[in-house]
């Protein structure tokens, strides 16, 4: 019988263009070898999907299969199944070798291939598994293994500028599916078409504004009433009702590049105890958006806006914190932890850093102003304050709709 492969080179048709140019590629695993150069790593195995993305253009869908991308001093080569064919290599910045499945773990001798035995290595201690760790030690016998997340995740948070327009143009995104929205508002629709056409018209907006990208992952989440007490309950089959509270979430997603819109509404009237929850709010995200400057800390941030709520009695209805990242990351993988807006978070504002400010407020069912109030934007850090790149209006003027 012929002999199967472990893994091979599938290089099927011409390389695709990425969403950005061979130059930022470069700069990125530069980067990252600068990181593994500093730790003495001599072969980093990074295996989620936020820094295979960063690193190779290749947005992996795990399905179950692992999948990395190897960077040693000479090469770069991303580790895809057999399932994918040749999509990974069209789709990535540098080589591509696939694995199979015809034994048990050729996952971990394509690494072996790039990686070698007993090199330094570098893995991702927030994402491998123990079960992987294992099979890392087991095939590669590294003379050591240093985890590289942190430095990682510090460098992705540092945005250069074509992510910075590609990130604004993310938001511009978020802003036509908000629009969409606000027209689909009204009394007896239910949530999941109000959440529909905001979906249809940021995906019609990316395919015209992008017309060689991947599309995949744009949603909405459209909540109204007591649904809308978690920032992250998914949409459902309830119907809108006169006076009801409603939260506005759109996601564009593009080239693995995550953006946000998040908007307190009502449904043609507001009382006046949920009018004066939401103004309060609106205040609060006005505040925290003044405060978004270099040489802020997240902690300071989060301790005058905390401030701000505690003396208006309202603090003990926050929910998480005030903001986060942008960048790669997405709803189910990737997360810039090291830049939130949170009482433990001391990183230091810095130019080019992209992070929102996103206050909420829930009150529990059954008392007056009842449901969650949110409002999102999306703020670049300047050399001396910020530049706000949301540009769909907040607050009860615009929002009481319907």
């Amino acid at each position: 019988m012929t002999a199967r492969p472990e893994f091979y080179r599938f290089h099927n048709g011409e390389k695709a263009p990425l969403q950005f140019s061979e130059a930022e590629y470069a700069a990125r695993v530069a980067g990252l070898r600068g990181i593994m150069s500093e730790a003495g790593v001599t072969a980093a195995v990074l295996t989620s999907m936020h820094n295979v993305s960063y690193y190779s253009g290749f947005t992996y869908c795990s399905f179950g299969r692992p999948y990395a991308m190897v960077v040693t001093a000479t090469e770069c080569v991303t580790i895809s199944a057999g399932i994918d064919a040749g999509q990974p290599w069209r789709r990535c910045y540098g080589d591509n070798i696939t694995y199979t499945d015809w034994q048990r773990d050729n996952y971990w001798r394509a690494i072996k291939s790039v990686a070698g035995e007993g090199a330094v290595i570098g893995y991702e201690g927030d994402h491998l598994t123990l079960l992987q760790k294992s099979k890392l030690d087991a095939f590669l016998s590294p003379s050591r293994a240093l985890d590289i997340a942190p430095a990682t995740m510090v460098q992705r948070m540092h945005k250069s500028a074509a992510e910075i327009v590609l990130i604004r143009e993310g938001a511009r995104v978020a802003d036509v599916g908000g629009y969409a929205i606000r027209d689909a508002v009204k009394a007896g629709v239910r949530e999941i078409d109000v959440a529909m056409a905001g979906r249809d018209a940021m995906e019609v907006e990316i395919a015209r504004s992008f017309p060689d990208a991947e599309y995949r992952d744009t949603w909405v989440w459209f909540q109204s009433g007591i649904n809308t007490d978690g920032a992250h309950n998914p949409v459902t089959g309830r119907v809108l009702e006169r006076g009801d509270i409603l939260s506005l979430n759109t996601f564009p997603m593009i080239s693995g590049y995550y953006t946000a819109l998040e908007r307190t509404m009502f449904v043609e009237e507001v009382d006046p105890a949920s009018l004066a929850i939401w103004e309060a709010n609106v205040a609060a995200h006005e505040l925290g958006i003044s405060l978004l400057k270099p040489g802020a800390s997240c902690a300071e941030v989060t301790h005058q806006i905390n401030t701000f709520f505690e003396e208006r009695d309202l603090l003990q209805y926050r929910t998480f914190g005030y903001g986060h990242s942008f960048g790669v990351l997405s709803h189910y993988y990737g997360r810039e932890a090291g830049l939130e807006l949170r009482e433990d978070i001391d990183t230091v504002l810095e130019p080019g850093m992209v992070i929102s400010m996103e206050p909420m407020l829930t009150i529990a069912d059954g008392q007056p102003g009842a449901g969650g109030y949110r409002e999102h934007d999306i703020l670049v850090i300047t050399e001396d304050a910020n530049e706000n790149i949301t540009g769909y209006p907040y607050g009860p003027e615009f929002n009481v709709v319907g």
